[in-house]
């Protein structure tokens, strides 16, 4: 209690206390501060400690009353809380002032100061300043109860696609990260030939599956299981299952469409490959450079496979190569890509260069690839491929090699490469030995790629120091500092920025 204030009208002069005689300015208590701090507290009622619960895992506060907030120390929203649980306490008074009283972060204690004033005694206002202490105890909030349970789930969404190779799972990881779309799921699980989302609610399953539409050619089918029934109150509590099946062709592959398909794309070449995967299928013709994209419906109403995995791809060496400037395309053809160049070569394979076998292709890398340049691709001459459309096709229309991508040295490039990329924390199984190197090959294609790298963020990797020598390959693609984002790692005992703290 700091003062007595006295109403506007005040006689001149002063009085005697009527307590202990000492001579005052009048006002309507007759009472100095003294006698009148004995008579009345004007705090009386209000709490002055208090109890507050803080769940470490999140690390939020609870409001009741099953609310949990996120609050930095010293923060605005954490002063609103604590005043919230004194509201009820402080109906009969006026709140002045508020403010934080400093306190080691690891006391578990918060401690207000805070002033008040009230009317008492025929109409004289008192003020008074005191200390309300929150004591912190630790409570688990519901979610974190969830995660820990890692069973206690409403929905999931099992993501698959049947491949032997991962890159659209790759790319499609990043997605969630840039998006945030991993945060409110219970637990991440990868299995052998996909990923599975766990969720406490089924509107955040929905969410997660409305991405994956939108981001990757994909179909989705729905199931639920019913748990248990009220009958008194006729509620039903399900799980829900989403399966996401995502087209099985990745970066890369070489495919063969159906003839219909082929004639409803502007009249294409049937033998195709697939340039990248995004939320469609974009094609390229190597034998006319023409491209089309392929949505996820199209796809399942006219469905292809690849004809080859990574691993049967073979290195070829570019013996000679001949630029096709002026390529006349048929009638009703569709699109042709500007950012390739089509050329006829010749190519032999790096292991059979003791033999004078040499194949005669065309490719659409014309304006990457140079003589003695290694070129990854795969041999329609001496494959045996089992495909429904492929075995239909006239013999002379298939190509005898299909060359895929220019080969660099993965060492050198491993090596020079400064910059990473973040990863969803999940539970693997099954996983097979050969991941790094599909991992690598999905780090190159980024590299390769400008397309495909401008959806993801790429961080700058300061832990590792880029190795230059004059035996790099000068041509092989980098990623430029303009693209990287700086990866940046906040630590504060208070958990973000707070407010300026005050001294008693």
């Amino acid at each position: 209690m700091e003062y007595m204030q006295a109403p506007a009208a005040s006689s001149q002069g002063n009085i005697l206390c009527c307590t202990c005689g000492t001579p005052i300015p009048p006002n309507p208590a007759n009472m100095c501060v003294a006698c009148l701090r004995t008579q009345v507290d004007i705090s009386e009622g209000i709490p002055k400690s208090v109890t507050a619960h803080f769940c470490k895992q999140c690390e939020r506060y609870l409001q009741p009353p099953a609310t949990w907030i996120q609050c930095a120390l010293e923060s605005r929203e954490l002063l609103a809380l604590c005043l919230k649980k004194l509201k009820g306490s402080m109906t009969k008074v006026r709140l002045i002032d508020a403010g934080f009283l400093w306190t080691e972060p690891h006391s578990k204690r918060i401690k207000l100061k805070i002033t008040i004033q009230k009317e008492v005694m025929n109409g004289a206002i008192l003020q008074q300043v005191f200390v309300t202490e929150f004591v912190v105890q630790y409570q688990m909030c519901d979610d974190c109860h969830r995660v820990e349970a890692k069973d206690f789930w409403k929905a999931v969404v099992q993501v698959r696609q049947k491949t032997s190779h991962k890159k659209t799972f790759y790319y499609l990881e990043q997605l969630i990260l840039k998006h945030k779309l991993h945060q409110n799921a219970l637990n991440i699980k990868e299995i052998h030939d996909g990923i599975d989302f766990y969720y406490a609610t089924k509107q955040h399953a929905l969410k997660m599956v409305d991405f994956l539409q939108c981001t990757v050619p994909c179909r989705s089918k729905t199931s639920q299981r019913l748990i248990s029934h009220d009958i008194h109150s006729n509620t039903f509590n399900y799980k829900s299952t989403y399966s996401m099946d995502i087209v099985p062709i990745c970066k890369d592959n070489v495919v063969c469409l159906p003839p219909r398909l082929a004639q409803s794309l502007g009249n294409m070449g049937q033998v195709c490959v697939c340039v990248r995967v995004t939320s469609t299928i974009h094609l390229i013709d190597p034998r006319t450079l023409q491209i089309a994209e392929v949505d996820g419906n199209t796809y399942w109403r006219s469905p292809f496979n690849s004809l080859c995995s990574p691993r049967q791809l073979e290195e070829f060496i570019v013996m000679d190569t001949d630029v096709i400037r002026d390529q006349k395309l048929g009638a009703g053809a569709g699109l042709r890509s500007n950012k390739h160049t089509l050329a006829e070569v010749w190519v032999q394979k790096t292991s059979e260069l003791n033999t004078s076998q040499q194949y005669h292709c065309r490719t659409f890398l014309g304006h990457l690839l140079n003589i003695g340049d290694l070129v990854l691709g795969f041999d329609f001459a001496n494959s045996n491929v089992n495909d429904e459309y492929l075995n239909k096709m006239n013999p002379h229309h298939v190509p005898d090699v299909v060359l895929i991508k220019k080969s660099y040295d993965r060492n050198k490039r491993a090596k020079r490469r400064n910059w990473k990329l973040k990863e969803m924390e999940r539970d693997r199984e099954g996983l097979d030995t050969d991941d790094e190197r599909q991992y690598q090959d999905f780090l190159e294609d980024l590299e390769e790629d400008e397309a495909l790298r401008k959806n993801i963020n790429i961080f700058r990797d300061t832990s590792k120091i880029p190795v230059e020598s004059d035996t790099d390959d000068e041509g092989a693609p980098r990623i430029s500092l303009m693209e990287m984002l700086e990866d940046l790692s906040i630590t504060d005992a208070t958990g973000g920025e707070g407010a300026d703290m005050m001294m008693d």
